[in-house]
C-alpha cells in the first residue's frame, strides 16, 4: 500500500498504545508508518496514570501531536484514567482512540466522556484505522499544526527584589507589540500580588496564570481567551492573583506543558518570575529560549546575582540562554561593569540607564513609557527588542489614551 499523500509540513507525532496486545500494537504502528509523519512510538503494556507514569522518551513528550490508542476491554476504569492522563500530559493535543472488541454502546459512551474522539469496535481493521488517521491529519492541517514551535519564551528573573524586573518585562513586552507588531503574551508568574497589571493600568483580577495551569487538561485556544486581559496596545496578559493567601503551588510539569502550548499561540511569551529558584521557576527557565537575570549595580544585588549565576550554571542547558541585565546603571556608582563581570564570570549583555524618576511616574500612572518618547531608557529598550526580533522597528502605533493617576486602584 502506498503512503497517503497530502500537502502539509511533516508533523512530529507521538504514537502511544495502552494495554494493547503486541500484535495489535504492531499493526497500529505499521498503519501509522504509511502516513507522512515523523512517528515516535511508545507502547505501554499496562494502564498508565499520574501515579504509574511511564518513562516516555523526550521525542515522545515533545511531539507536536499525539495519537493514543487505549484498550477499553481489560479495565474500563483504568482506561478512563489513562485517557485523562495522556490528555493532560500533551496539553489537549492528544487524539484519543478507544479500542474495544465489544460493540457495547455503554463502553462507547464512557469512552467519549473520557475524551476519546474515535472508537474502534470489533476486530482491528487496518483500513478503518487508516481512514481515522487521515481524518486526524485533515483536522491538524486545518488548525495549522506545525512541525516546529514558532514562539519564543523570554523569562525575566530578578537577582533580588526591587531591581525593576517587572518594569522591564512590561516595557519589553509592550515594545514587541508596538514597534514590531509581534503577537505577545505577558505572564505575571508571581504566586500572589504581582505588579504587571498595575504597571499597565489594566484589570487582570478575574483569572490568573496559575489557575490556567491548573486547568491544563482542558486548555485550548478558546479556554485561553477567557483568561486573557488585553492592554490598549494590543499586548495580552495573564495576571497574578491580587489577593494575599490562598496560594496553591503550581505543578512544575504542568507549568512547562502550559508554556509549550502558549508558545504555539504567540510570537513571544514574556514571563515575569518572582525571585526564587524553586521547582516551578526552574521549570519555567528550562522551557525558556532566553533568560534575563536582572540586577542593579549595588553590592547586595551583585552578590545575589553572582549566586544565581552559579546556581543556574550547574545545568549545562542553561549556559547559553542566561543573559545578564544591569538596570539603573550610572557611572557614579561604585560598582563598575568590569567589576560586575569579574564577580559573576559572565559578560553583561544589556545595560540600562538610571531613569528611576520616569519609571516610577510610569508605574503610578499605569502607563508604560512610550517608544515615541525619546529618552535614554526607551532607546535602550528599543535596541533590546530589535535584537530579540532581529529587525528594525516597524511603524509605531498611536500612543494609548492617558489614564487617571489612580487608575490602578479600580
Amino acid at each position: 500500500m502506498t503512503p497517503i499523500q497530502y500537502n502539509s509540513s511533516i508533523p512530529s507525532v507521538a504514537l502511544i498504545t495502552v494495554s494493547l496486545d503486541h500484535k495489535v500494537a504492531d499493526q497500529v504502528a505499521e498503519v501509522a508508518s504509511r502516513m507522512l509523519w515523523a512517528i515516535h512510538r511508545a507502547d505501554c503494556e499496562g494502564y498508565i496514570s499520574a501515579v504509574k507514569r511511564p518513562p516516555f522518551p523526550q521525542p515522545v513528550k515533545s511531539a507536536n501531536c499525539c495519537v493514543a490508542i487505549i484498550d477499553f476491554d481489560k479495565d474500563i476504569e483504568q482506561a478512563i484514567v489513562a485517557a485523562a492522563y495522556i490528555q493532560e500530559m500533551f496539553g489537549g493535543k492528544a487524539a484519543l482512540i478507544a479500542l474495544s472488541a465489544s460493540q457495547d454502546p455503554d463502553i462507547l459512551l464512557r469512552a467519549m466522556r473520557a475524551g476519546c474522539t474515535e472508537f474502534i469496535g470489533g476486530e482491528f481493521d487496518e483500513t478503518g484505522f487508516s481512514d481515522t488517521l487521515v481524518r486526524l491529519n485533515t483536522q491538524w492541517n486545518t488548525k495549522k499544526v506545525r512541525s516546529t514551535v514558532r514562539g519564543s519564551v523570554v523569562t525575566f528573573f530578578g537577582a533580588k527584589g526591587g531591581v525593576g524586573t517587572s518594569t522591564l518585562a512590561v516595557h519589553l513586552a509592550m515594545y514587541l507589540v508596538q514597534c514590531h507588531q509581534k503577537k505577545t503574551l505577558l505572564i505575571d508568574n508571581h504566586p500572589e500580588l504581582g505588579h504587571v497589571c498595575i504597571y499597565l493600568g489594566i484589570d487582570g483580577s478575574r483569572y490568573h496564570f496559575h489557575e490556567l495551569v491548573r486547568n491544563l487538561s482542558r486548555l485550548d485556544s478558546e479556554l485561553l481567551r477567557g483568561y486573557i486581559a488585553t492592554h490598549s496596545s494590543g499586548l495580552e496578559v495573564l495576571s497574578s492573583p491580587d489577593i494575599c493567601g490562598g496560594r496553591k503551588p503550581a505543578d512544575p510539569e504542568a507549568m512547562a506543558q502550559t508554556l509549550d502550548f502558549l508558545r504555539g499561540e504567540y510570537d513571544f511569551v514574556v514571563v515575569d518570575c518572582p525571585t526564587s529558584l524553586d521547582e516551578t521557576n526552574l521549570a519555567v527557565i528550562e522551557a525558556s529560549n532566553q533568560v534575563y537575570l536582572i540586577a542593579t549595580p549595588e553590592i547586595g544585588a551583585v552578590r545575589d546575582l553572582s549566586r544565581h549565576v552559579d546556581s543556574l550554571s550547574q545545568g549545562e542547558q542553561n549556559v547559553d540562554k542566561v543573559k545578564v541585565v544591569i538596570n539603573r546603571f550610572s557611572a557614579q556608582h561604585a560598582v563598575s561593569i568590569e567589576q560586575i563581570e569579574k564577580a559573576i564570570r559572565l559578560p553583561v549583555t544589556i545595560k540600562l540607564p538610571n531613569s528611576y524618576a520616569d519609571v516610577v511616574r510610569s508605574g503610578i500612572l499605569g502607563e508604560p513609557i512610550s517608544p515615541k518618547v525619546k529618552t535614554d531608557f526607551s532607546t535602550q529598550i528599543l535596541k533590546w527588542v530589535s535584537g530579540l526580533v532581529g529587525a528594525a522597528p516597524a511603524t509605531e502605533e498611536a500612543a494609548p489614551a492617558k489614564k487617571s493617576i489612580f487608575a490602578f486602584l479600580k
